[in-house]
């Protein structure tokens, strides 16, 4: 499998799936191995997906220094895989956590940035993140699900700090609880580096109002794909976080939770195709 090195040692992996134009891909979790974003929804029948293991998860190495795992801290780790793959500006798509790091990479770098597409992202690099009562309103839409009266009421506990986290409410997460939701789910616990998810929002991580301004002056146009049932984020944070690019547009799936390729994979490539088919600009930033 293709790999490079870091300055620090560190070796990271990373996946190539389909064919056609290149389309780099970051994880969520955080720090969740690439393997569970599958092939999107169909998207390798029309681009050729590169799909980072970040440092320490997947097929990627554990790095010497755990500080590294924060989420600014591997911003370098995408431009050198960038560097890497020969490609001078790049569609850039990033999940849930992922594009967090998606949005610090494109503030230090946005000459590299050709498109932008965010899925169900966390917003924290802007200083804004899903609350518990965001979680609840979404929970509540679940009412009529027969799953429902058991798993509310330890998802508002979990929320409030009342109790673990428990398995009995992981359907809130999926816009259908069904067997392929139960295998995504399945694999979680092996593909993911919780050391590493503890890190990655790690104190310093973000400084939001100069991220806002470096993103204000990004000229390529961004994606933000929200599930019309999915509560990090609801569809207002999403258009809120796509208002803080200058040419951001927000597409909200119907029936869908945090992963919206699994619950309609033929409605969320197709939106996803449709955006990444747009004209960019007519003219691509110098990298200079």
């Amino acid at each position: 499998m293709p790999h490079f090195t870091m300055a620090d040692g560190t070796r990271l992996a990373y996946h190539l799936r389909g064919d056609g134009d290149p389309l780099v891909v970051l994880p969520g979790g955080p720090m969740r191995a690439s393997a569970y974003l599958g092939d999107l929804g169909g998207l390798t029948a029309h681009r050729r997906l590169a799909l980072l293991d970040l440092r320490g998860t997947g097929d990627s190495a554990v790095p010497a220094d755990p500080a590294t795992y924060r989420c600014d801290r591997m911003v370098e780790d995408v431009e050198v895989w960038r560097a890497h793959m020969g490609l001078e500006h790049m569609d850039l798509l990033a999940h849930s956590a992922g594009a967090a790091l998606a949005m610090l990479y494109a503030a230090r770098h946005p000459h590299r940035i050709r498109r932008l597409v965010l899925i169900t992202p966390n917003p924290s690099a802007l200083g804004m993140r899903a609350t518990p009562e965001d979680r609840l309103a979404a929970a509540r839409l679940r009412a009529d699900e027969p799953w429902f009266a058991e798993a509310f009421p330890a998802f508002r506990a979990w929320l409030a700090g009342e109790a673990e986290f428990d398995d009995v409410f992981l359907p809130f997460f999926f816009g259908r609880w069904d067997a392929a939701a139960r295998t995504h789910t399945d694999a979680e616990l092996s593909q993911t580096n919780e050391e590493a998810g503890d890190a990655y929002f790690g104190e310093g991580a973000f400084t939001p109002d100069a991220t806002r301004t470096a993103l204000a002056a990004l000229s390529a146009p961004v994606l933000v794909l929200a599930g019309e049932l999915d509560g990090g984020p609801r569809p207002d944070l999403a258009r809120r976080t796509a208002d803080a690019f200058p040419r951001g547009e927000v597409a909200v799936q119907p029936g869908a939770g945090h992963y919206p390729w699994l619950d309609d994979p033929e409605r969320f490539a197709g939106r996803v195709l449709a955006f990444l088919g747009a004209p960019a600009d007519t003219t691509v930033p110098s990298a200079e």
